[in-house]
């Protein structure tokens, strides 16, 4: 039974009319006919009475009538799903993270895409850098955001797109914590909490690659609690100072949270696998993330893709 035979017998059985049907199908009265007769012959029983002056249904055509206007619907609207997944109006987006991404950016970027493809779903996972990567590489993700620059990996495209500023978190009795900003220099020789690479990698990359920028080897104590923000920091007495970034700021209540000087950025990086990027949904999210409007405080990188649309 081929789809065609069911088009041409639902024509027919809605018309009771062969001279109609035929001109409702675009197609020659004599091939509607031979459509029919196949039809019934494959099924083994008349499907309408004929006479010279009506067409009619049998008991037979009846039941066909019934569900094939169920398995035509079900083809149409399948046929309209597999249209708006290729045109990236419906599937599935895999969006992996790290966690530094997690607090402000990736639901800033997720919300802005959904106002442009609702019928998109993103499931986003927070995964640790190296772990990120190889999601990546072997397409079990299909965006990948991370803070920090890292090298694309072979056959990935990556993007620098944003960041936020670089702030410094100081006890309150603090020598500089009455200053508006202060230059990290000032601080190469405080002792510098910072992040264990093992617990957050991509943070810890930033922060390695902060101190590169601003040319200083601060003497440096690892960070005990678990906790991204580092809001227990303060209770390492031997600790004057740490790194943040606004996102990671907000859970702060006693620490002194100031800008640097000359304003330093943490950058953030998207990457994606044009090889392994099978949808035009994932491709649409990448172009929203490139071109959307940043949470407020955030930056665009100057070369970044949207200033060259």
């Amino acid at each position: 039974m081929e789809l065609r035979q069911l088009e041409a017998f639902v024509a027919v059985a809605t018309e009771l009319h062969f001279g109609r049907a035929a001109e409702r199908l675009h197609m020659a009265a004599p091939t509607l006919s031979e459509l029919i007769r196949r039809l019934e012959r494959e099924l083994g029983t008349p499907l309408f009475t004929r006479t010279t002056r009506r067409v009619a249904l049998t008991s037979a055509g009846a039941e066909l009538l019934a569900r094939s206007k169920i398995i035509l619907d079900e083809v149409a609207a399948a046929g309209a799903a597999v249209r708006r997944v290729a045109a990236g109006e419906a599937g599935t987006v895999r969006l992996g993270v790290t966690p530094p991404v997690g607090p402000v950016l990736a639901p800033h970027l997720i919300s802005r895409f959904a106002a442009e493809a609702p019928q998109v779903t993103v499931e986003m996972q927070r995964l640790w850098l190296p772990g990120l990567t190889e999601a990546l590489l072997s397409g079990q993700v299909d965006v990948a955001i991370t803070c920090g620059l890292i090298p694309a990996p072979e056959g990935t495209a990556n993007e620098v797109f944003c960041a936020e500023p670089l702030l410094v978190g100081l006890r309150p009795d603090h020598r500089l914590a009455g200053q508006d900003t202060i230059a990290l220099a000032d601080l190469a020789r405080d002792v510098l909490g910072i992040t264990p690479a093992s617990l957050f990698p991509a943070w810890a990359l930033c922060e390695r690659q902060a101190l590169e920028t601003a040319g200083i080897s601060p003497p440096a104590i690892d960070l005990d609690g678990t906790d991204l923000a580092a809001t227990g920091w303060a209770e390492q007495p031997d600790i004057d100072w740490i790194m943040l970034i606004p996102s990671l700021a907000a859970a702060h209540a006693t620490t002194v949270i100031r800008p640097t000087s000359p304003g330093q950025l943490v950058p953030f990086t998207l990457q994606w696998n044009p090889n392994r990027t099978h949808t035009t949904a994932a491709a649409k999210f990448v172009h929203t993330a490139l071109t959307a409007e940043l949470p407020p405080g955030w930056r665009t990188q100057p070369d970044h893709l949207r200033h060259r649309d």
